[in-house]
């Protein structure tokens, strides 16, 4: 709520999203980790908006259920081949 007892305009339009330092901070990785993963093109994808990074927070989730199904994958078919 902002002074005028309103929403806070910024946390609503920003509610699904999360910064990269937020997540860096949940995922407990650095935040340059998540600069090289976004290079490698590999963990959640992002947006740029001006000089922020920010990561929808469904698509966060989706990708560490994607990441749990892989390593399923993996365990069935043995550590050694």
């Amino acid at each position: 709520m902002n002074a005028k007892g309103g929403q806070d305009t910024s946390r609503a339009l920003l509610s699904g999203w999360i910064s990269r330092a937020d997540l860096a901070q949940e995922l407990e990785v650095t935040e340059g980790t998540l600069r090289r993963w976004t290079l490698e093109r590999w963990g959640p994808p992002c947006i740029r908006a001006g000089r922020k990074i920010y990561y929808r927070r469904s698509a966060v989730i989706e990708w560490l259920e994607d990441q749990e199904a892989a390593d399923l994958r993996r365990a069935r078919r043995g550590a050694r081949r």
